[in-house]
């Protein structure tokens, strides 16, 4: 009985454990998805007032607003860019390395950009304007040349899997049409069964062989009706006598005639 009360209770623990790392768990999402909406929030509102700065107003506050806008685009394409190829691709780890420590960077001068903001001096403001303006365009032209790489790289692993994906289709296309080899090696055979007894008395006349006609008193059994494929011809009954073997033509693949025995 005890050790029953003492498994129910550890079980109880053990939910109530549970129940509390689920919880855990769950506020801590919120509160990432709570500050993720809020910095997404205020990251829009920036960059929008941004706009309006360097579109409706003149001189160095319009031109500040325009370096960071212009630095901040690109900075912000890029992370996407590469965060989204490394989920796919794992050699793009070294790129994602290099971009945070540009990062670095472009953050240090985001922030001196928005100070100058609120500078009063404008003069000295005007004067840090050349440099700014080059570490701007250092900066981002070290993203959009990391953010192009990753998306050329992309793009020709894309292309070589499209190829071996073709290779393959063409192989099962035409282990699919086998059904045509089948059909012509057929008509190829009908063919050559078409010129079989033309083709061999051509292929014979052709070579120069010329065949001993038989003469009319020739008792041979095959006449030219038969060897065209005509119908044969009867024989005409012969006499008792046998005819004199000396009067008849003889063949060079006939034998000769053996003398009859006396008894």
């Amino acid at each position: 009985m005890e050790a029953a009360i003492t498994i129910l209770a550890l079980l109880f623990v053990a939910f109530i454990a549970l129940g509390v790392y689920a919880t855990v768990k769950a506020v801590g999402a919120a509160k990432r998805g709570v500050d993720r909406t809020i910095t997404q929030a205020r990251r829009t509102v920036e960059d929008t007032t941004l706009r309006a700065k360097s579109f409706g107003q003149t001189g160095v506050a319009g031109e500040l607003a325009q370096l960071r806008l212009a630095l901040r685009t690109s900075m912000r394409a890029t992370q996407d860019a590469l965060h989204a190829g490394v989920a796919e691709d794992s050699s793009l780890a070294e790129s994602v390395g290099l971009f945070h420590r540009l990062s670095a960077h472009g953050l240090e001068l985001d922030d001196e950009l928005k100070r100058l903001e609120r500078e009063p001096d404008r003069a000295t403001v005007a004067a840090l304007l050349p440099q700014l303006k080059e570490r701007t365009q250092r900066i981002t032209h070290s993203a959009d040349s990391l953010r192009w790489a990753a998306r050329d790289w992309a793009r020709q692993f894309a292309d070589d899997d499209l190829d071996a994906l073709n290779a393959q289709i063409d192989i099962e296309a035409g282990a699919l049409r086998h059904w045509t080899v089948e059909e012509q090696r057929p008509q190829q055979a009908s063919g050559a069964a078409s010129q079989g007894p033309g083709a061999g008395a051509g292929r014979a006349h052709d070579a120069g062989v010329d065949w001993p006609e038989p003469t009319a008193g020739a008792g041979n059994s095959t006449t030219a009706d038969e060897s065209w494929g005509g119908p044969a011809r009867e024989e005409a009954p012969q006499a008792i006598t046998a005819p004199d073997p000396h009067l008849r033509t003889r063949y060079p693949w006939q034998k000769a005639a053996r003398p009859e025995t006396t008894n």
